[in-house]
């Protein structure tokens, strides 16, 4: 009875109808249908991974493996919200399975797009957002695999800018670590700074000067932090520069007389090369014609901090050519001209670490001296035409050899790749007789895997920027030619290749402005000029427009201007004596003219001996008669 009059009441009140009766759910029901779901859905995935042939894991995905799971979790989480509430059974569900249902439904699966011919693929948690199905994963792990198999693909070639630094030979290259800022050095003694990020499509340097005056230049690098620049030019003194050109420091002078170049405090000969320190960005080295190898410190320059001396066999004295630090920096090495390569602990100077004294051929110069990024091997760039590599492990053969690459220059480089797979270098040719060439080298078989035509004139220098990606070459014609790929390399060249070149600014011509009024008469029209010749005719002119110098003045002279004759003192008396008439031949009888009126009007001398002498007294001149016979013939007046 009670519940009729509830019913009754909310009948009465309007609000009988509004509410929905909440769903409820037969567990053991929905728990029979997931574990069959999940049992056909497992069997499908095994004949799919049977027929492709694919492994078991990449059949099954694990996200479809563990949706069983989560959706019976999800499933039981509702039904404990809903059960309290509800006690009808699975009638109560049938019934109300036409009704709205207030759960939300199932999100739908990402990643792969549901069919309508699979139901099953609706069952799920979605997939990640970054999930890639297993047919490209295989394609990019294809080509990863295919690029470590073949360098080559490595190389970024496919794009080049050409600098032009002048039309002698580039012989120095540098680029800092960040790669924003390329310095050229050649023999026209002109160092030349290049702004990737400054420059446009024109490819204009941004500053050129001549730090070392007449001396070619040998070596430009980057410290290590990129704020100074050292300069090896073919001068005694090797300088350092900052970023924007001026001089930093000047390495000091030795004594040219003294027999121990130890005792010196710096080079006394020709400079041949110079590198920085990897770790230490205040300490550089440079090695000389007078047959040391001397570390410096940019803070202190009375002198040098180390210094090194390479012997021959017999223990003379060898000119060195080459040198560099290893990569972390505690070893010199350097190439000789007797073709030995030394190398000494950076803190003993005494003796050497490693050598190995036919290494190249004697009398030839080795021009570079490479150290690869795992630290284990040691290129070099021999004046006997051949690049070697060396195991520092085992110093007393080297591990490949290359011969019959042309180098006419003291200053030929070598180096490695990023990936530490290749080795690059370039060959010289003499004037029309072909084409320069880039030459990589596989490091391990030392075997020829690639080669770029550079230009028709040798290739000096070569540099491969590890952050950059990008190849930077230095020719014998005066050229800076950089190698880039547009997806393989970062910023540098493919900064400026993107801007427009510049448009001139045209001078402006200031031209004169004409008043023009509507009711002027035409006699005070003033005419307006069609052409500039007229103008410029009637200006000629025009004394004050012409600035037409001034006319000599005639006469004395007026206004502050000195007249054309008797305006100073010389030209006063040379006109005086010019003009002057009288007859100066007796220039006794000239004095005695004066003479009455002297006496009788004195002036000038007796006033002067009016009171101590009033009257005159004259010297007394004896006669030749009176003068005495016997007076000696000396003293005798000379006639």
């Amino acid at each position: 009875m009670g519940d009729q009059e509830e019913s009754d009441v909310a009948a009465t009140m309007g609000f009988s109808g509004f509410g929905k009766k909440a769903r409820t759910f037969d567990l053991e029901a929905m728990f029979e249908q997931t574990r069959r779901t999940a049992i056909e859905r497992s069997r499908k995935a095994l004949e799919a991974s049977e027929q492709e042939n694919l492994k078991p894991k990449e059949a099954l995905l694990p996200q479809q493996v563990g949706s069983h799971s989560v959706l019976c979790s999800s499933v039981t989480k509702k039904v404990s919200s809903s059960s309290g509430s509800s006690n009808s059974g699975s009638s109560e569900s049938d019934e109300s399975t036409d009704e709205e249902t207030i759960d939300p439904p199932m999100p739908p699966r990402q990643g792969k797009p549901v069919s309508a011919e699979d139901p099953d693929e609706l069952i799920g948690p979605p997939l990640p957002p970054g999930y890639k199905d297993s047919d490209d994963d295989d394609d990019d792990e294809d080509l990863q695999e295919e690029e470590e198999e073949n360098p080559v693909k490595r190389i970024p070639d496919s794009h080049e800018i050409t600098l032009q630094h002048g039309s002698k030979t580039v012989s120095a290259l540098g680029l800092d670590p960040s790669g924003a800022r390329l310095v050229t050095g050649g023999y026209d003694y002109d160092v030349k700074f290049w702004d990737f990020a400054g420059m446009d499509a024109s490819l204009q340097a941004f500053r050129s000067l001549q730090p070392c005056e007449c001396h070619q230049i040998k070596t430009l690098q980057y410290s290590s932090t990129g704020d100074v620049i050292l300069v090896v030019a073919g001068s005694s003194q090797a300088k350092v520069l900052d970023r924007d050109g001026f001089q930093v420091m000047e390495c000091v002078k030795g004594d040219q007389y003294m027999v121990d170049m130890a005792k010196t405090k710096g080079h006394t000969s020709m400079l041949h090369n110079g590198c920085w320190h990897p770790k230490i960005k205040e300490e550089f080295l440079t090695c000389s014609n007078d047959g040391t190898v001397r570390t410096w410190d940019v803070n202190s320059e009375k002198g040098h901090k180390n210094v090194f001396k390479p012997r021959s066999m017999q223990g003379k004295r060898v000119i060195p050519t080459a040198c560099t630090y290893s990569r972390d920096g505690k070893l010199i090495a350097a190439g000789c001209q007797d073709g030995s390569i030394q190398l000494w602990d950076r803190n003993v100077n005494v003796h050497t670490k490693f050598h190995c004294r036919q290494a190249h051929a004697p009398g030839t110069d080795t021009s570079c001296l490479a150290f690869s990024y795992c630290g284990t091997v040691l290129a070099t760039r021999g004046g006997d035409d051949t690049l070697k590599t060396w195991d520092m492990r085992n110093f007393k053969k080297p591990l490949n050899v290359v011969s019959g690459l042309t180098s006419f220059f003291p200053m030929a480089d070598c180096c490695f790749s990023p990936d530490d797979k290749l080795i690059v270098t370039g060959t010289s040719v003499k004037k029309d007789s072909g084409s320069g060439k880039l030459l990589f080298f596989e490091r391990e078989t030392f075997q020829k895997v690639y080669e770029i035509e550079v230009t028709d004139a040798s290739v000096v220098r070569c540099l491969w920027h590890p952050k950059l990606n990008q190849i930077m070459v230095g020719t014998g014609n005066g050229l800076a030619k950089v190698y880039y790929d547009p997806v393989k390399s970062q910023r540098g060249a493919k900064l400026c290749v993107v801007k427009t070149k510049r448009k001139d600014k045209q001078a402006e011509t200031l031209t004169q402005d004409y008043i023009i009024t509507p009711h002027a008469l035409p006699m005070f029209r003033e005419p307006r000029q069609r052409s500039t010749r007229k103008q410029l005719e009637k200006d000629r002119l025009d004394p004050l427009k012409s600035h037409k110098p001034e006319p000599p003045v005639a006469g004395p002279g007026r206004g502050g201007r000195v007249g054309t004759h008797g305006g100073t003192l010389s030209s006063f008396i040379v006109k005086n004596i010019a003009l002057d008439k009288t007859d100066d031949s007796n220039p006794r009888e000239a004095i005695l003219r004066h003479a009455k009126d002297a006496e009788e009007n004195p002036y000038w001398v007796a006033p002067a001996y009016s009171v101590t002498q009033p009257n005159t007294v004259f010297a007394e001149v004896e006669s030749d008669e009176d003068e005495p016979h016997d007076e000696p013939e000396w003293k005798k007046r000379k006639i």
